[in-house]
């Protein structure tokens, strides 16, 4: 088999793309998987770490604000769909699998005109708009939440749930050795904040202006991810300092900081909620509000109808994350309700589910 994983942009479209073809060089072990991504952004970096060749292409995204950088969009589309034609030409792809991304729209739109197997996989409860315009020209979509008809044509929806990154099935080493991993006393409670593999603002601020209580319960850890975007503004700020406190760009053994942690605090993201689950994360939901049609908030209001987690509002964050944090940590039942009932939302399979449907459309 020879695939092309195309997509990216940020870790909710690189990590299931990786843990795809893990899975297919699992099954399929003489299997040539080539990945395309948009030139500039994390997943030239990301796919390369994990072992994958990686092409650019020159698109990038429309901005959702009236700006000039929207005047080069048409022309970069064009040179996009040009040099997908010729990687597809050059590389002849069995399949060509996007996982969302402008990326994978250029490769994806040019493999079905060609006439080539494809497939797509959608992480969140409302579609991005590269799988919307898609989705009548591919063979086959799948789908991590019920009820994605009103998006899709029913006839080519899969529900597979969500692929992870490698090592959240079998969490094998134990909460002290994953604290030692990060430098952490393996004693105290432990917080994981993170807000997505770029960093989120308003989450790095709740940091900054907590100082005082985070200095005051000394007892409690947070292994805080502030994202590369803001690493150098919050890395030697009052609360960064704390010996309680251990801030990094980029935490690339999610699997070590989940065991090490009791409670995470994070966006609502498609991969993260996913890797919640698989793991049996108990977690603090803050939805970003800068997403399409504030689909983190509905990602987060379905755990806490399951009682599997609890939301605060991104306007809140300065107020109510460290606070309810410490409220949490201090109420070991609360935190086992949270792990029990968001470990019973897991799909595990996802990975395998895919890959299934890439092995019938190819055979």
């Amino acid at each position: 088999m020879r695939a092309i994983i195309s997509g990216g942009g940020s870790g909710g479209h690189i990590f299931p793309a990786v843990a795809i073809a893990d899975k297919i060089k699992a099954r399929i072990p003489d299997a040539e998987i080539l990945f395309v991504g948009a030139s500039g952004k994390m997943e030239m970096e990301k796919v390369p770490k994990a072992g994958y060749s990686i092409k650019g292409l020159p698109i990038r995204g429309l901005q959702r604000k009236l700006t000039l950088k929207n005047l080069s969009f048409p022309f970069r589309l064009v040179a996009s769909l040009a040099k997908a034609a010729r990687i597809i030409k050059d590389y002849k792809p069995d399949i060509a699998i996007g996982v969302g991304g402008y990326a994978s729209g250029a490769v994806l739109r040019v493999a079905a005109f060609k006439g080539i197997k494809t497939l797509v996989q959608e992480q969140n409860g409302y579609p991005g708009l590269t799988n919307k315009l898609l989705a009548h020209k591919v063979d086959r979509i799948c789908v991590a939440y019920k009820g994605m008809e009103k998006y899709f044509p029913k006839d080519k929806m899969v529900l597979t749930g969500n692929p992870v990154r490698e090592g959240m099935e079998n969490l094998t080493d134990s909460t002290e050795e994953a604290r030692k991993h990060f430098g952490l006393s393996p004693e105290k409670k432990t917080v994981l904040l993170f807000g997505g593999s770029l960093g989120a603002r308003s989450l790095n601020e709740a940091m900054e202006q907590n100082t005082e209580m985070l200095a005051f319960r000394s007892d409690i850890q947070w292994l805080w991810q502030c994202g590369k975007l803001y690493l150098e503004k919050f890395e030697n700020t009052d609360t960064a300092n704390l010996p309680n406190v251990h801030i990094t760009k980029f935490i690339d053994r999610m699997d070590l900081a989940y065991k090490a942690s009791d409670l995470a605090v994070t966006r609502a993201g498609a991969l993260s909620i996913s890797e919640l689950s698989l793991v049996g994360q108990a977690a603090i939901l803050i939805p970003s509000p800068n997403v399409a049609e504030d689909h983190q908030t509905k990602n987060a209001k379905a755990l806490v109808e399951s009682k599997a987690a609890v939301l605060i509002e991104d306007k809140y964050a300065s107020d109510k994350m460290v606070l309810q944090s410490f409220e949490l940590l201090d109420s070991p039942i609360k935190i086992n309700t949270l792990s029990v009932n968001v470990k019973k939302l897991a799909k595990p399979m996802a990975a395998d589910l895919i890959v299934d449907e890439i092995i019938k459309l190819c055979t």
